[in-house]
């Protein structure tokens, strides 16, 4: 409850040059935060009170789930980094610095290593668990371009959490639970959403789902099969394996063809009046490692694109580039003409669509060659990779439906982690039989000072915001069309406090503004309702007006407090 001659809500007309999200525009213009530098934002009074509702239901519902709260520092001892071996891993987002001792620290950007120190040689005993702390906390990511307002900046509000087990299956008990966890939070904030299959990235482990609300500026791409609930990020999706109707290729044996200048996948089933299907595609990354890097050659179908995340997965890099020509005539690989028959001194992976395929056409590893007529079998099976980017009509791997393309942006990711830190960490506990056994772990992240961003890309006009009752700062504005009328003021003031005495949250624009801008702060701002006491307080008249459709109708002011008492 407030009025706006008390609140500090500095609103503008003009949005920053470098927003181009509406909710980075109409958070910035509307007065709900404020940016500090690069990827840094205040919290301005509005903004925060968005927050603080989001915290409180994430906090109801892990609190209803068994889940206890803890706050940990958001500084971290760079040596449990180092020992869970992710210091160097982590890259050039891991913020590192030094005290005033000469002694190593890093802003943390997740809390694996932390949080597993917490209860590293307390909980001891298999009786002890399961055990799940969760904590909100500021996380720092040095991220390259900060961009999009709250979406991707580098200090932020995060829920995290963390689950210790016995076993895996309880791991994938608490997985569950928090997957319907997440589920119901999205729910009460009034968000549409989907939990998708989805990478482990930098956090690693083997179970992985993000919970994705679906909007148009969505950042990311993910994948809805039609008939089913299957759903994935398009890094993780997989699909049912691609068939093709057209006659395939038949080579009495395996040969070397000439094909001179045939050097792109088009050309190729050009040249031979095949579908492209049944053609092998060479694509050459350079994996960069800790302390070195190598080409890779990833072999897809040549109708299929790589996904560059999968590649990286498969042969463990910590990032993938494009690799120059000059860089493969080094390594003696011919451009346009490669293929895993014969190839020497290169690492290379083969999608695993491709395995036990007959009649396929690949590069011959020489100049203006071919090979025909090949079997792609007798293979070391380590070599066989998911490797492809699925696509919009491919078939869902669960129930064989059409897949869709969505747009989506993370809020939530939770993982299996297994025992991956634990080990690493040497964090151990006795199970029944006495035996000293790593902890398994899951991972529960959800990005609470995100949810303010997303809520806004999930709803909005050209004018502004549109708050759900959930998470409006205010539900109500009590909007005086001149202060100077009294008997007006007199009316607002009373209502105003008669509201509040129903603890219902309601801004009173008392201020001595034009009624144009009070209109335009309200459009803005996106308060669900707004309640005008102008000139037709003389006939007993107000006018309500609806922020998501600004659908205006008229009610009497004699009914107005029991209207909006049965409204709010």
């Amino acid at each position: 409850m407030m009025r706006f001659t008390k609140l500090y809500a500095p609103s503008t007309k003009e949005a920053p040059k470098d927003a181009t999200l509406p909710s980075h525009i109409f958070l910035l213009r509307g007065g709900f935060i404020e940016q500090l530098g690069s990827g840094l934002y205040n919290f301005l009074p509005l903004g925060k009170r968005v927050l603080s509702k989001i915290q409180a239901i994430i906090k109801e519902e892990m609190d209803f789930a068994g889940a206890q709260e803890v706050a940990l520092s958001f500084v971290t001892s760079a040596a449990l980094w180092q020992e869970s071996g992710r210091y160097n891993a982590f890259g050039k987002e891991l913020l590192k610095f030094k005290d005033r001792k000469d002694n190593d620290f890093v802003l943390g950007p997740t809390h694996e290593e932390a949080m597993l120190s917490l209860v590293k040689n307390k909980i001891t005993s298999y009786k002890q668990l399961p055990l799940h702390l969760y904590q909100f906390g500021l996380k720092f990511r040095d991220e390259l371009r900060p961009r999009f307002g709250l979406l991707r900046c580098r200090e932020f509000l995060m829920k995290d959490g963390y689950s210790f087990h016995s076993n895996e299956e309880d791991l994938g008990r608490e997985f569950d639970l928090m997957h319907k966890t997440y589920s119901r939070i999205l729910e009460r904030l009034g968000l549409e959403f989907r939990a998708v299959e989805a990478d482990s990235g930098a956090i690693g482990g083997s179970g992985s789902k993000e919970f994705m609300v679906l909007a148009k500026n969505g950042e990311d791409d993910i994948l809805l099969c039609e008939n089913c609930d299957y759903a994935a990020n398009v890094e993780a999706a997989k699909r049912a394996k691609k068939t093709c109707d057209k006659q395939r290729p038949e080579a009495n044996y395996a040969s070397k063809f000439h094909t001179p200048n045939v050097k792109t996948i088009e050309a190729l089933a050009d040249f031979f009046k095949i579908d492209e299907f049944y053609t092998i595609k060479a694509v050459v990354k350079k994996a960069i490692y800790e302390n070195e890097s190598k080409l890779i050659v990833f072999f897809i179908r040549g109708c299929d694109e790589l996904c560059d995340t999968k590649a990286q997965n498969a042969c463990g890099a910590l990032e993938l580039i494009n690799a120059e020509e000059n860089e493969l005539l080094d390594a003696s690989l011919v451009p346009g003409f490669i293929g895993f028959i014969g190839l020497k001194n290169v690492d290379f992976y083969i999608d695993c669509e491709l395995e036990n395929e007959k009649q396929m056409i690949m590069g011959a590893n020489e100049k203006d060659y071919h090979l025909i007529g090949i079997d792609v079998m007798n293979l070391n099976p380590e070599r066989f990779k998911d490797l492809i980017e699925v696509k919009e009509n491919d078939s869902c791997i669960k129930c064989g439906g059409k897949l869709k393309r969505s747009k989506g942006i993370e809020v939530g990711h939770i993982f299996k982690l297994g025992q991956k830190y634990s080990r690493a960490m040497n964090a151990n506990f006795l199970d029944e039989n006495g035996k000293s056994v790593p902890f398994y772990m899951g991972c529960y992240g959800m990005g609470v000072s995100r949810l303010v961003a997303v809520a806004v890309e999930a709803s909005f006009d050209e004018k502004g915001c549109i708050w759900n009752k959930t998470l409006a700062p205010f539900v109500l504005e009590i909007i005086l069309s001149n202060p100077k009328d009294s008997k007006a003021a007199h009316f607002a003031n009373a209502l105003y406090e008669n509201l509040k005495k129903q603890n219902i949250e309601v801004l009173l624009d008392d201020r001595d503004e034009r009624f144009g801008v009070k209109m335009n702060d309200f459009e803005l701002m996106g308060f669900p309702y707004a309640l005008i006491v102008g000139k037709g307080l003389e006939n007993n008249e107000l006018e309500f007006i609806e922020r998501k459709n600004l659908q205006k109708s008229v009610i009497n002011a004699d009914e107005a407090l029991n209207f909006l008492k049965d409204l709010l």
